[in-house]
């Protein structure tokens, strides 16, 4: 089954990303839970640098196949509905395979660390 993308792409981000990254916040209202969501849109092979948050991050796959990876562990696939449930201070990374692209909606509180970017012989 292969889902439409339903939010828009945004602007290209190059900050903290390698490859061909778009982010598009949705929102980001104090009122009623303070918990900023934003729509990021990895072509294939783009993806995060390695990062932890300083309370956590969760994020919801809504198109494509991708990683996620945690420091010091295996790279996971991961793919439309599924849930990445991140916990505070996890070094960690994701992004779209080389093949796909993958879509999450990612909904972050609090400071991002961000750290180098991830190397191709990691996965």
């Amino acid at each position: 089954m292969s889902a439409e993308k339903i939010f828009p792409e945004g602007e290209q981000n190059t900050d903290n990303f390698t490859g061909e990254v778009y982010h598009k916040v949705l929102f980001k209202e104090d009122e009623p839970l303070n918990t900023p969501i934003a729509n990021v849109t990895f072509k294939p092979g783009g993806k995060t640098k390695w990062h932890s948050h300083e309370v956590g991050q969760v994020l919801l796959v809504t198109h494509g196949e991708g990683w996620y990876q945690e420091e010091g562990k295996e790279p996971e696939t991961i793919k439309a509905g599924d849930v990445i449930n991140i916990a505070k201070d996890v070094v960690h990374w994701h992004g779209a395979k080389k093949d796909s692209e993958m879509v999450h909606l990612a909904m972050t509180v609090g400071a991002i660390d961000w750290m180098d970017p991830v190397e191709d012989q990691e996965i």
